[in-house]
C-alpha cells in the first residue's frame, strides 16, 4: 500500500472521506479570514446567503487589512470599515490596518500552525506551506460558505518532489534559490500540484528563506508549497506541542520528481513581462533603473532589510532612484526600529513606510509610471501589476546595489 504525502495527511486529518488524488472532499478548516482586498464582498455575500445566522466559530475566523493600509482611497476606506462594523456585530478580531500582511501575522501569532489547514481571499496564502501547513487563497463566496460552515470543498492534488541540490553562498540569497526553482519549472510547472522541497539546502532556509520560496508556488501554477520543519527555526513561534509537523511517509507517491540543481548559484532576476523570465544578473547589467521596491510578502521580513541595511550603511542610493521600504508586520517593523535599520536605511535615501503589502496593486506604495524601470523583491512583474512601468524581480542584496549604482548591478560578494 503506497503511503501518503504531506498535503495528503494534512487533508486526511481534516476529513472525514479517504483521500487520494484526484478526489473531492470535504475539507474541515482550522482558520478562515478575509482581507480587505475582497473582504467586502464576503460580508455582502454571507448577509445574501444566510442573514443573521451565526458563524461556525467566531474564534477561528478573522479579517486581516493588507493590502491598501491605511486606506489611500475611498473605496477601500469604505469597505475596510464595512468589514470593522460586520466583525463588530459578530465577535470577529481584525488585525487592522496597523498589522501587516495577514500571512505574516498568521505566522507570528501562531494563527497558522504546521499541519492546519488556512484560507482565505489572499492568492498567496500557501506561504504558509513554509511551516508546513496548507493555506489556500479562495474566492469571496468560497470564503463566505467557510465563515458559516467551517469547512470548504477541495480536489486533493497530486504532489510532485522538487530536490534541490547545491548550496546558496553569499551574494545569493533565497530569493535566487527560488528564482532557480522558478526558472526551471517554468509558470506552468507546478500546474495544480503540491510541491514538497527537499534537499540541504532547504534545510538550510530561515524561516523567512522558506516564506520566499513558498511565496513563489503561485507564480509556478502550483497550489501549495510545502516544506517540512526540519530546524525548528521556522516553528519558534508556536506552542511546543504543535511544532511536530506533518511529514511525508517514505514511500509516498509522487506524479514527478524533479531535480534543481543550484551549484555555482549566481545571482538572479526575473525580467519583464513574466516572474518565469529569469536570467542571470550579469545578462541585464547596465540598465538604468528609476526605482527600486523593497518589501512584500517574499522579501518583506526584518532579516530581507537586514541584508540591504548591510550594502548601503554609510553610503547614500542615486539622487534618481526612488527607493521604498515597506515591512512585511508590525513586529519586523518594530524590531527594524529597535536595532537600527530604520536609521541606516533612512540614512541612505530610502523611503519607509508603514507596515503592509505594498508593490502589488494600484493604491499601493511601489507603483511605477510608463517608461519607468523598477527592480523590485516582490512577487510578479506582469504588465500593470506593479504600475506602468518595467518591473524586474530580484533579491534584497540585488536591489540594494541597483540602488546604489543607479542600475542593475552584479552583488559583490
Amino acid at each position: 500500500m503506497a503511503g501518503k504525502t504531506i498535503i495528503e495527511k494534512i487533508i486526511q486529518a481534516h476529513s472525514q472521506e479517504p483521500v487520494e488524488p484526484g478526489k473531492i472532499v470535504w475539507m474541515e478548516l482550522d482558520v478562515r479570514t478575509a482581507r480587505d482586498f475582497a473582504g467586502a464582498n464576503v460580508v455582502q455575500n454571507y448577509r445574501q446567503h444566510y442573514g443573521d445566522a451565526p458563524l461556525d466559530d467566531v474564534s477561528k475566523t478573522f479579517f486581516t487589512f493588507d493590502c491598501v493600509v491605511p486606506a489611500k482611497n475611498i473605496p477601500y476606506a469604505n469597505n475596510q470599515h464595512i468589514c470593522r462594523l460586520w466583525a463588530r456585530e459578530k465577535g470577529i478580531k481584525v488585525y487592522d490596518v496597523n498589522a501587516g500582511i495577514g500571512s505574516h501575522v498568521a505566522i507570528e501569532e501562531g494563527l497558522a500552525v504546521p499541519g492546519c489547514t488556512f484560507v482565505g481571499t489572499d492568492s498567496h496564502l500557501n506561504i504558509l506551506g513554509a511551516i508546513g501547513a496548507f493555506g489556500q487563497g479562495m474566492g469571496d463566496q468560497d470564503i463566505a460558505f467557510a465563515f458559516k460552515t467551517g469547512k470548504t470543498w477541495f480536489e486533493v492534488p497530486p504532489t510532485m518532489k522538487v530536490i534541490v541540490e547545491g548550496e546558496v553562498v553569499y551574494p545569493c540569497m533565497a530569493r535566487d534559490l527560488t528564482l532557480a526553482v522558478l526558472g526551471q519549472l517554468g509558470s506552468s510547472g507546478a500546474l495544480g500540484r503540491a510541491v514538497e522541497f527537499y534537499g540541504p539546502a532547504i534545510d538550510a532556509l530561515d524561516l523567512p528563506g522558506r516564506i520566499t520560496l513558498a511565496s513563489q508556488l503561485t507564480e509556478m501554477g502550483g497550489i501549495t508549497g510545502l516544506i517540512p520543519p526540519t530546524t525548528g527555526k521556522e516553528t519558534r513561534f508556536f506552542p511546543k506541542n504543535l511544532v511536530s509537523g506533518v511529514y511525508a511517509d517514505l514511500n509516498a507517491e509522487y506524479i514527478e520528481i524533479v531535480t534543481v540543481d543550484i551549484t555555482g548559484l549566481e545571482p538572479l532576476i526575473a525580467c519583464p513581462p513574466n516572474p518565469a523570465n529569469v536570467k542571470p544578473v550579469r545578462e541585464v547589467a547596465g540598465t538604468r533603473v528609476d526605482s527600486v521596491f523593497l518589501g512584500s510578502c517574499t522579501n518583506g521580513r526584518f532579516e530581507d532589510f537586514a541584508a540591504v541595511a548591510e550594502v548601503v550603511k554609510g553610503q547614500r542610493i542615486q539622487p534618481w532612484v526612488m527607493a521604498s521600504v515597506v515591512p512585511a508586520t508590525r513586529r519586523v517593523y518594530e524590531r527594524m526600529l529597535h536595532e537600527g535599520l530604520i536609521e541606516t536605511l533612512f540614512d541612505a535615501g530610502f523611503i519607509i513606510s508603514n507596515p503592509g503589502c505594498g508593490g502589488c496593486a494600484s493604491g499601493q506604495i511601489g507603483m511605477t509610471g510608463r517608461g519607468q524601470v523598477q527592480i523590485s523583491t516582490s512577487n510578479r512583474n506582469f504588465p500593470g501589476k506593479q504600475g506602468a512601468g518595467d518591473t524586474y524581480l530580484a533579491s534584497p542584496v540585488t536591489a540594494a546595489w541597483a540602488a546604489l549604482r543607479g542600475e542593475i548591478t552584479v552583488p559583490e560578494a
